[in-house]
């Protein structure tokens, strides 16, 4: 492959953004494709929806260079560069302020940015040994089937993920775990209320019991089937940089009339869980603790969010890995915890994992990404570029 000088990175994210993608993102795979192919890439898309692009060893699109009778490719570090083309609604059209030092619409920065970005340093970067692979999904907003995919069938040595993070380089994320807590109870005429066990009336202990829970018990990992690795429990639970987990109540319904005692009511919660806690062993834990906090002649059950694809679970990656290195040192970000769950998630349990992009998701004025104001200044947008450039440089 021989990358195409004429790659203007600022006017390829202006028509990012100027294409909508919110409720499609056909528009912009084409663009993405189109601009690829321009460039002399041989992109493909896969049977999940995902944009690939590969680059080795100088250009070469071949994964079996081989230079002086070795595998050029097989001895080098593969490195994948992720972010993806879906934004949330509604669109907001493109502008700029500041004399067009900032560029405002949706997905400014969640993720057109970062998408920009990796794409220069895709087209751009010394690559002199191993592979270097775009992997740009379709669905991040929403389900993540793009991603699950793609984190079954890539084989890499470290995970590049674009997203706003102020050009600092993100380690660390919380996962997102979605689900409800029914109590079930016995109905009966309002009436005689004796006679039924009043489920709405549990509300209170359980909501209480709800609070209480990451007071008493640690996140734990499961193994496959499910199992919880310490049944005892370890205490309080605080992870070293994404701290306390979080557990928080959304919605509540229950009852079907007024003059009825209500046989079930349900809590619907989001669980923002830090490493090593896992989804199955989560949802066994706060079901065991919820039960004793409700009658006895009422049952519990905690039910998670029924997905096609794994939940994003949480990661950290250690500081001293070599991909984490060569960003810092080529941002000049600090290193820390993301703000957010992403599909870093998926590739983190295959390999090094980072979280990096130009743009912000809130500011001293609120939130950025995903909001009415969204935006992103141009000369971030340069610089990841220029730091994804240098990093990959110095790994592959």
């Amino acid at each position: 492959m021989t990358t195409d000088p004429a790659f203007d990175l600022l006017e390829f994210h202006e028509r990012a953004v100027r294409t909508p993608s919110h409720e499609s993102v056909e528009g912009m795979r084409t663009l993405l494709v189109e601009t690829l192919e321009a460039a002399g890439a041989d992109p493909v898309v896969d049977e999940a929806g995902n944009t690939l692009a590969t680059r080795t060893a100088d250009g070469h699109d071949d994964p079996d260079v081989v230079r002086d009778g070795e595998n050029v490719a097989a001895e080098g570090r593969h490195l994948v560069l992720n972010t993806h083309v879906d934004t949330v609604p509604p669109h907001v059209p493109f502008a700029e302020r500041e004399g067009g030092a900032v560029v405002e619409g949706r997905g400014a920065c969640d993720a057109k940015g970062p998408l920009a970005a990796l794409v220069d340093a895709f087209l751009g970067a010394d690559v002199s040994e191993g592979r270097l692979t775009l992997a740009v999904t379709p669905d991040e907003e929403v389900n993540q089937t793009g991603a699950a995919h793609l984190a079954g069938t890539l084989d890499a040595d470290g995970f590049l993920v674009g997203e706003p993070t102020d050009l600092d380089v993100c380690i660390a994320a919380r996962g997102q775990f979605e689900g409800a807590v029914t109590i079930q109870g016995t109905s009966a005429h309002a009436a005689t209320p004796g006679e039924g066990d009043n489920a709405v009336r549990a509300l209170a202990p359980l909501l209480q019991a709800l609070e209480t829970y990451d007071d008493s018990e640690a996140p734990r990992a499961s193994n496959a089937s499910g199992e919880r690795s310490d049944p005892r429990g370890r205490g309080p639970g605080e992870h070293e940089s994404l701290g306390r987990p979080t557990l928080t109540p959304t919605l509540v319904s229950g009852g079907e009339v007024a003059n009825q005692v209500p046989a079930e009511a349900t809590v619907t919660f989001d669980r923002r869980s830090v490493p090593p806690e896992s989804a199955p062993a989560f949802r066994a834990d706060l079901e065991d603790h919820l039960s004793e906090w409700v009658p006895s002649s009422m049952g519990v059950r905690v039910d998670l969010e029924d997905r096609d694809v794994p939940y994003l679970e949480a990661f950290a990656t250690d500081a001293d890995e070599p991909l984490v290195r060569a960003l810092a040192d080529a941002s000049g970000g600090a290193v820390r915890p993301f703000g957010a769950a992403t599909e870093a998630s998926f590739f983190a349990a295959h390999a090094p994992t980072v979280v990096f992009g130009p743009g912000v998701l809130a500011d001293e004025q609120g939130a950025v990404a995903h909001s009415d104001r969204e935006y992103v200044r141009r000369a971030d947008v340069e610089a990841a570029a220029a730091a994804v450039r240098e990093a990959v440089g110095a790994l592959v």
